[in-house]
Formats: structure tokens, C-alpha cells, sequence
């Protein structure tokens, strides 16, 4: 029998963050996981995340992933066991691991259960016909073993999840037929469904899907809208299913720990203190089997589910507990949701929550109105930041990246606002934006400068089809310059019709 000071479960942001912070109180720590691979979600996501730089914001999910690996395999104080499944936990405190056929026995002082989330299906009529695929599969098959799932995808659900993945998809060759969204308005991020809406993919909310079409297998779907009933038949040969995630919790129910169905943080999850700590001595939770949410906070409670339960073995309090606990009630001061189920937990949430938009078109689909964009241009100066960010949402890297503090925010979840005057149109902040939300206007050239990360890259004088905030051609352009970035949000300069340099936002390169 091996004995830990602590065991963690589930080596995704959270599990590896935990591990990483018991380590460095010189802890012997054990990470099992039950896949071949460490990182969880974040193999996967080729996105960049939002946030504060101090928690990875402006990196893409995969870059991040590479760092953790590889702290882990230089940390001595931690033993990585992958492909391992965790069978039980046992009143005596020993925990059974089935690795390569053979049974361990674990005897941890405390266990971190960080096992995170399933993918939810949904109900409709041949939703078992083959073509039919969660998102989270979706983005297994493109972006672990690079497979397409098929050539025309329906996306239901319009969260992050069903934004983001309806962006690679197009990053990869395929066709995104539209995104259908049972509520009245869109569930993630504006900034990724105007991303999405400048690829030209339709939004289509107050709609969900009643049908798939197709012997054996997809040919297409039938989505009604759930007001008027209105019908429609949109030709697919996939039905990508982004309908949300529920806690994996099933060890915590063997281990005894006491669980609570609370809808907005996803299902059953585990009644547990601010410090993360179940109804179970020695047992803590941390990231999604605690509640669904972005992967920042997945790894903030990773961080202090590790903290504190080495806190409770060495005595040693460190005060950063208290600082994640702080950051951690920034980020979730936009989400009314996820306050009011932690609420219910009877958690420590008392904080203000920053007040949201009402209802309008932006919300509706993903366009902003004229108003709006009058609102971050300037008629008097010649070349400047467009700043099309009109939600608060956890996140700064604009402020962080301009090198003459011209973007200000009050706070983490506040709203960019420029100071013209001290703008000199560099273009950093286009290419650190995780939500692809900022421009950069050239008066003087007639010029938009762009993010872009499609393939194929355009070159310098070719000639492209310029589009507007709807994804549909409204001129031809020319390429005058390529900033090309490490990161590979690249930035492409376009001569546009002076009378177009507000409306144009997109390019396709005819090739």
C-alpha cells in the first residue's frame, strides 16, 4: 500500500492545479488520472481564454496545457499515474486505482475529487441516428486526433461551448449550416456570437431541433421555433449537440459525500464549504464536479481546494487562499446564475452583481446596433481602436497589452472604453482579444486592420472579398499588409470604399 499526503482526482485544470499547489508546501501528492493524456478539456481548446493574464487570459487552452505537463513531470513531489481509474473509497481511508490490470491500494491523508463535467444530450426524434455528436466530441475528433466529423454541421446551443466549437469547425474546412438556441436570446459570450455572425453562420434563437433526418444516417434536421411554431429544413450531415454540461460525481456519491440538485450549476453536486471541503472529513472538490463553470474558475478552485487541505496538514496558512477566494468572486460577478446556485449552497457569495443589459438585438443575434457602434468610433481622428465590446464579461487583455494605457476598464467585468487622444492605433490590442472584438481604422489609407485566423492566410496585395458584420459581401478589397503573430491571431490590413470602413469586419480569400 503507497501512502500520500494527498490524492487528487482527475488531472484537468483543476486537478492539475491542485496537485501543483499542495506540492509546493512540499506535500506528497499523487494525480490519477483515468485518460492516457493529462489536461482535461484543455487539449482541446484552441480558443483563447478570457479573464485576467494572472489566470492565462489571452492564451490559448492548448498552450497552457504544455505548461502544466510540463510542470508536472519535473515536480518531484508528484506521482502521476495516467490511465488509472479510481474504483472506490473505503471507510478505512484507503482508495482502490485500476491501472494496466492490476489493483492499488492508496492510502491519502486527504482526497481533491477533480473529475469534472459530462456532455447532456437531448431529446428529439432520431437523435440516435449515426451524424449525431456531442461538441465535446466534436472537438475531440478536430483537435486531438485532427478528424473532420463530417462536412455540413447543425450546432444546437449557442453557450461558449456551441460558439466556440462552431468557429473551429470553420477553421477546419467545415460548413456550418446555423446554430438553433431554445431561448429567446444567445447563452455565451457576444463577442463570440459576433465572431460567428461575421463567418455569416445564422443564429437562430427561440428555435430547437425536433427532428433528424436521414435511415442511416444524418441527411438533415427539422427545428421549429418554440413561439410561432414556424418550420424549417436545414440540410446537414452532422447534429452537434452543445446543450450543456453536468458535475461527474459519481465517486463523491460511493465516497458518501452529501449532494444537492442545484440546476444552475448543472445538476447534483457536492454540498461543500468556501473552502472547498465536502460533508466528508478530508474530502474536497474543485472545477466542474463542483459546479459548472469557465475553466479559470476551474482552476482557481483547483488552486485553493490544494492550498487548504494543506493548510488543514502542515498549519501553514497562506494568505493567498484568501486572494483566490477574492478573484474568484470577481469573475463570477456577471453570472446572476452561478451566485444563485452557490447561494443555495449557503455560500459565502455576498457581493454585488454587476448589472446586465436588457434584451435586444445584439442579445438576439449577435449584431450590434448602429447605436452601439457609433458609440466606439470617432469622427475627428485619423487612425484608431474599434473596441465592438458591449458585454461584461471577466476580462482585460486590451488594457493589459496597450502600451500607451489608452483602454481603460473600472473593473475585471467592466466595459473597455478608449481614450482617443492617447490611442496610436498599434493594433496590439487587436491580436490579444480572445473574443476577435477589435479593429483598428486607418482614415488617412482608407485601411481596417483585422483579426484573422482562417486558412488560407491572404498576401499582401491580393485581392478579397470584403464582408460586414452579417458575414455577407459588400465590396472588394485589397490586402496591404499581414502582421503575422505567435500566437496566431494574425492581423490583416484591408483597403476598403472610405464609405465602408465602419461596416467592414470581415475578409474571404477567393482561393
Amino acid at each position: 500500500m503507497r501512502e500520500y499526503d494527498i490524492l487528487v482526482i482527475g488531472g484537468g485544470p483543476a486537478g492539475i492545479n491542485a496537485a501543483l499547489s499542495a506540492s509546493r508546501k512540499g506535500l506528497r501528492v499523487l494525480l490519477a488520472e483515468e485518460k492516457e493524456f493529462l489536461g482535461g478539456q484543455l487539449i482541446k481548446q484552441t480558443h483563447k481564454f478570457f479573464g485576467s493574464k494572472d489566470e492565462y487570459a489571452g492564451t490559448r487552452g492548448i498552450q497552457i496545457v504544455r505548461e502544466f505537463i510540463e510542470k508536472i513531470n519535473n515536480d518531484k513531489n508528484i506521482d502521476l499515474m495516467l490511465s488509472a481509474m479510481v474504483m472506490g473509497y473505503y471507510e478505512d481511508g484507503v482508495v482502490t486505482i485500476l491501472k494496466d490490470e492490476r489493483m492499488f491500494k492508496i492510502k491519502p491523508k486527504k482526497v481533491i475529487v477533480a473529475t469534472g463535467a459530462f456532455e447532456r444530450s437531448l431529446p428529439f426524434e432520431n437523435n440516435d441516428l449515426p451524424g449525431i455528436f456531442g461538441a465535446g466530441a466534436v472537438q475531440t475528433l478536430m483537435n486531438v486526433y485532427g478528424i473532420l466529423p463530417g462536412k455540413e454541421v447543425l450546432m444546437v446551443g449557442s453557450g461558449n461551448i456551441g460558439l466556440i466549437v462552431s468557429y473551429q469547425l470553420t477553421q477546419a474546412g467545415v460548413k456550418v449550416k446555423g446554430i438553433v438556441e431554445i431561448s429567446e436570446k444567445i447563452g455565451g459570450y457576444l463577442v463570440h456570437a459576433s465572431k460567428i455572425r461575421r463567418l455569416g453562420i445564422p443564429i437562430y434563437t427561440s428555435y430547437t431541433i425536433i427532428k433528424a433526418l436521414g435511415g442511416r444516417k444524418v441527411e438533415g434536421a427539422i427545428i421549429e421555433n418554440v413561439k410561432t411554431h414556424e418550420k424549417k429544413e436545414i440540410k446537414c450531415d452532422v447534429v452537434c449537440l452543445a446543450t450543456g454540461l453536468s458535475p461527474l460525481g459519481d465517486i463523491l456519491n460511493q465516497m458518501g459525500c452529501e449532494m444537492m440538485y442545484i440546476p444552475e450549476l448543472g445538476g447534483f453536486v457536492p454540498v461543500r464549504d468556501d473552502n472547498l471541503k465536502t460533508t466528508i472529513d478530508n474530502i474536497f472538490v474543485a472545477g466542474d464536479v463542483a459546479g459548472i463553470e469557465e475553466a479559470t474558475a476551474a482552476m482557481l478552485e483547483g488552486e485553493l481546494a490544494g492550498l487548504y487541505a494543506s493548510y488543514e496538514l502542515t498549519g501553514e496558512f497562506d494568505k493567498r487562499i484568501n486572494e483566490i477566494k477574492n478573484r474568484l468572486a470577481e469573475l463570477r460577478k456577471t453570472s446572476t446564475k452561478i451566485v444563485s446556485g452557490l447561494k443555495k449552497l449557503n455560500l459565502n457569495v455576498d457581493f454585488i452583481i454587476e448589472e446586465q443589459e436588457e434584451l435586444d438585438e445584439l442579445h438576439r443575434n449577435g449584431i450590434p446596433e448602429k447605436e452601439r457602434i457609433e458609440s466606439v468610433s470617432n469622427t475627428e481622428k485619423a487612425k484608431f481602436a474599434v473596441i465592438e465590446c458591449f458585454q461584461k464579461i471577466p476580462c482585460n487583455p486590451c488594457v493589459v497589452s496597450c502600451p500607451t494605457n489608452a483602454i481603460k476598464m473600472d473593473t475585471l467585468n467592466g466595459l473597455p472604453k478608449l481614450e482617443y487622444d492617447l490611442c496610436t492605433g498599434c493594433g496590439n490590442c487587436i491580436g490579444v482579444c480572445p473574443g476577435l472584438a477589435i479593429f483598428v481604422v486607418d482614415k488617412k489609407k482608407s485601411s481596417v486592420f483585422l483579426p484573422y485566423e482562417m486558412l488560407p492566410l491572404p498576401e499582401k496585395g491580393e485581392k478579397v472579398d470584403l464582408l460586414n458584420r452579417k458575414g455577407e459581401k459588400i465590396a472588394d478589397g485589397k490586402v496591404l499588409s499581414i502582421r503575422k503573430l505567435k500566437d496566431k491571431t494574425n492581423i490583416v490590413e484591408v483597403e476598403v470604399p472610405e464609405e465602408l470602413i465602419m461596416e467592414v469586419r470581415n475578409i474571404e480569400v477567393m482561393r
